[in-house]
């Protein structure tokens, strides 16, 4: 009888955790994240700016840990409590502790949990941050058998604490494609359920699916303001909802009278994470809303910190990040930063009404025009790479800044000099839609002043739309920069004029002309010694020269880059000149120096418009071999890239028989079913995935597939095909029904297993066999028959 009144005892549940009114969505990696860390320590402090929903995934946590403890699990909620001096008698009294024989609650608490196992919930820390550091501290060290699980928009900053910031819900992209597949969002499943148990019935329909996935993207996935706008269907449909967001504090108003009072309007919990700020880190917010897309910490020293020396802002950075109103992000050693939407406009809002933000948006454009403008003078350097990656990092700053200086009279010749230094970056990337968009734009701008810079612009532009076939703009642009060059008079502005002249013919086919404008121009970069622009000269004149068949005088050209660029530690130029080289080749007959040629430049630079002029040539090389499966799969791939940079060839029609021969004889050897099917294949290759395999990474494959080669079980199989479709770990482990963990094992387990090092080869791997098989197949079926 003991027994079974003991046994039932125990399957009680002890504490006061309350009981979940509306449904828990989403988390689950969340949930699991945070038990794997309870389990290695004894103070896991949830962190993350207010709204997320801390406190729901902390109550969650809870419930499912309590029957662990033996005298359960306790909510100790310090939202309302704003006198630190009575944090330890508020956690007395929600614990059940009345000592009248002590003056001091903390020995009072302590006595009581010294033999006890149970957990503490101490959620809304962050006003109270030093005191609960200190009541913390003293609870673990002399109560073996209590954990504690903090929720907080900061750390508590004490010796074996784990923190584990909550990130804002899963949430759709602001225009995916038709919007398929929202449903699956863990912010769109959230609004969904509010929303039906606001209006009884509502679904996810065709009708409001768009207006669903808007709101749910334009609230950065923050479960408060989503249930807020759920709400409003209450008077208002989900796409008036979505049309009001401007104005989203005003309208997100409406909280329930049982949330805390600092949540019951979107307004009132950031005012709540702003009051918690020191004077400088409320003004160091308002600052750094100046920023769009994140920055890093040079540019918040640069542009928002002209009265403070650089260890103040890491300071006040840092102390944001930990207030959980900076989000800091590390991505192969780069630390960057960047506020949620809702927090920038915020931020804005306090930035204008302390006058400083024109002044800031000025600062903030001269600061990125000086980084681009340096990215320029170290292009033809070792430093190249990173550039690439910073700019690539920075454009959505680089935009505004081009912004402002193209909308605000007087400041166009800055937008001139930033497209000027920005061109070889896109052109790099092959971004040459948004190239032209901004030099149109810049050419656009009013200025009354003289501008050197034009010229580069004019230049460019000219090239931008002669590569897109529109060649009579193209003559209009070159005839307006010979007009400025002249009225200059200097040796800079008439190479570039002369430069875009000839490059201009080049696309013309008229070789002869352009390849003595281009060694002109070359001339006059060689006297006005810019290093950069004779390298785009040589560059330039190689191509021409390729392109009118005098390929000696092509490769004189390219090894000159070479010996420049080379030394240098150089990339896009020495790549691009490796790819000319290897055109040459190609044209000699010599395959097999054109294809290490366009591998080695491959390899160089994997950048979308030079891995679509390495990987189309290796695909005639392919196809002059026979090796048809292959030719279809890297036309496919270069397909792919082609329609990323905005059209096949680049705009040089006299390349394009190389193309059509190599698809037809493919086609015809292997009909068009196969071929179809083995295009589609590259062409459905992410840009990893395509270069893999152009750079023939079947030399493994061939030994993995073997009879000798290691062996793949049945599920490891399943998870290379789908890493070959491109899923993450995630998504594979959804797809299999599998955890987050077993998922990551069989990836590796492949990797090991193959030899590989990357996705990018499992993913060639698995085209490549899969091409085998099918071959098999077709040969045994013909054997058959």
């Amino acid at each position: 009888m003991a027994s079974a009144v003991r046994s039932e005892a125990d399957q009680r549940v002890v504490g006061n955790l309350p009981l979940e009114l509306t449904s828990f969505v989403g988390r689950r990696r969340e949930l699991a994240d945070a038990r794997r860390l309870f389990e290695t320590s004894r103070l896991l402090t949830l962190t993350g700016i207010g709204g997320v929903g801390k406190t729901r995934l902390a109550i969650r946590l809870a419930g499912a840990l309590q029957r662990v403890f033996r005298d359960g699990a306790w909510l100790v909620e310090l939202g309302e409590q704003t006198d630190s001096d009575l944090l330890e008698d508020h956690v007395a009294v929600t614990l059940g502790v009345r000592s009248v024989s002590s003056a001091d609650p903390l020995q009072a608490l302590i006595d009581y949990c010294a033999d006890r196992s149970l957990l503490l919930v101490l959620d809304n820390c962050e006003h109270l941050v030093d005191a609960v550091a200190v009541f913390v501290g003293a609870i673990l060290r002399r109560c073996a058998g209590v954990k504690i699980l903090a929720t907080s928009r900061e750390s508590l900053g004490l010796g074996g604490e784990v923190t584990m910031r909550v990130p804002s819900l899963t949430t759709p992209q602001q225009q995916p494609p038709e919007f398929e597949g929202i449903a699956q969002y863990e912010s769109v499943s959230l609004f969904t359920e509010r929303a039906a148990s606001v209006v009884p019935g509502f679904t996810l329909t065709e009708e409001n699916k768009r207006a669903v996935a808007h709101i749910c993207h334009d609230l950065d996935g923050l479960p408060l303001p989503i249930e807020l706008a759920a709400a409003r269907l209450r008077g208002m449909s989900a796409e008036q909802i979505m049309n009001r967001l401007s104005d989203r504090y005003r309208l997100l108003t409406t909280g329930g009278r049982d949330v805390p009072s600092r949540q019951q309007t979107l307004r009132l919990s950031i005012d709540w994470s702003y009051d918690l700020c020191s004077p400088t880190e409320q003004q160091l917010w308002g600052r750094l809303s100046v920023f769009s897309g994140g920055f890093d910490l040079d540019a918040a020293e640069g542009v928002c910190g002209q009265d403070m020396n650089s260890t103040e802002v890491l300071d006040l950075v840092t102390a944001l990040v930990e207030k959980s109103i900076l989000i800091r992000e590390e991505t192969d050693g780069d630390v960057r930063y960047h506020l949620l939407d809702l927090l920038r406009e915020y931020g804005h809002e306090k930035l204008e009404s302390a006058g400083e933000y024109s002044a800031l948006r000025r600062s903030h454009r001269d600061w990125f025009e000086a980084l681009v403008v340096h990215a320029k003078a170290e292009w033809i350097s070792g430093r190249q790479a990173a550039w690439i990656a910073r700019l690539g990092r920075e454009q959505r700053n680089v935009n505004d800044a081009l912004e402002y200086s193209i909308s605000t009279a007087g400041e166009a010749r800055s937008a001139t000099r930033m497209v000027g230094a920005l061109y070889r970056f896109w052109l790099a990337g092959g971004l040459l839609v948004q190239a032209r968009y901004w030099t149109d734009r810049a050419l656009n701008a009013e200025d009354r002043e003289l501008d050197p810079f034009r010229v580069d612009v004019l230049a460019i532009d000219a090239v931008n739309h002669a590569m897109q076939g529109e060649l009579e703009r193209a003559e209009e642009l070159v005839d307006e920069s010979w007009r400025l060059a002249n009225d200059l008079a200097d040796v800079r502005s008439r190479g570039l004029a002369t430069w875009g002249d000839g490059y201009v013919d080049t696309f013309r086919g008229n070789f002869d002309t352009a390849t003595a404008k281009l060694e002109s121009a070359l001339t006059l970069f060689r006297l006005d010694k810019n290093l950069l622009h004779v390298v785009i000269g040589l560059d330039t004149l190689g191509v021409a020269y390729f392109l009118s068949g005098a390929l000696d005088r092509s490769v004189e050209c390219n090894e000159e880059i070479l010996a420049i660029t080379v030394p240098a530690d150089e990339m896009m130029f020495q790549a691009f000149a490796l790819g000319t080289l290897g055109l040459v080749s190609w044209l000699r007959g010599e395959l097999d120096a054109a294809s290490d040629y366009l591998t080695r430049s491959l390899r160089i630079l994997d950048a979308p418009m030079n891995s679509a002029w390495c990987i189309e040539p290796l695909a005639w090389i392919a196809a002059a071999q026979r090796d048809w499966k292959h030719a279809a799969v890297l036309l496919g791939a270069a397909a792919m890239y082609w329609q990323k940079v905005g059209g096949r060839l680049a705009g040089l029609p006299g390349l394009s028989a190389h193309h059509d021969t190599a698809a037809e004889t493919a086609r015809k050897a292997m009909g068009d079913d196969a071929f179809d099917k083995s295009f589609r294949s590259g062409f459905a290759m992410s840009e990893g995935e395509a270069v893999a395999y152009a750079l023939d990474k079947r030399s493994s494959v061939t030994t993995a597939s073997s009879a000798e080669g290691p062996h793949l079980t049945p599920r490891e199989q399943q998870v290379a095909e789908l890493v070959a479709q491109g899923l993450t770990n995630r998504a594979i482990a959804e797809h299999l029904v599998i955890s987050l963990r077993t998922a990551q094992g069989h990836v590796e387990h492949v990797l090991t297993k193959l030899g590989f090092s990357s996705r990018a080869q499992i993913a060639a791997w698995y085209v490549s066999t899969a091409q085998e098989r099918d071959s098999r197949e077709v040969n045994g079926s013909a054997g058959r028959s």
